[in-house]
């Protein structure tokens, strides 16, 4: 057991002094990278896109298009479709509205019968 612990600490004494290379050698890199202007903050962003002056051009008359587009249905669509602004509103019958109210009732009657819980 004696051998165990003992083989146990000096592997985690390696761990460690693994690490602390690992970290010096992290270091130098960053320093490095920094003098060449290459920093690690500026890798995690995506370059920016290159886009032609004449490609621009056609994606910008292809957004007026589709604005244009876009105008000009709702226009259309309104006479075309006879269809009211707001959705019909439903009525109840007589008969339904006394039911419910009956309904309520005998529910309200039985609460009051019920004996009230000491709070």
């Amino acid at each position: 057991m004696v051998n165990l612990s003992g083989a146990l600490q000096e592997l985690r004494a390696e761990r460690n002094r693994a690490q602390l290379q690992v970290e010096k050698v992290d270091q130098a890199i960053s320093v490095i990278e920094s003098l060449k202007g290459s920093g690690t903050a500026q890798n995690k962003t995506q370059p920016k896109r290159i886009i032609s002056a004449s490609s621009r051009r056609k994606m910008a008359e292809a957004q007026k298009a589709r604005w244009a587009k876009a105008r000009k249905e709702p226009q259309t669509a309104g006479i075309a479709k006879s269809t009211p602004a707001s959705p019909v509103k439903r009525t109840m019958s007589e008969s339904a509205r006394k039911k419910i109210a009956a309904a309520q009732r005998a529910r309200w009657a039985k609460v009051k019968k019920a004996p009230r819980k000491a709070a």
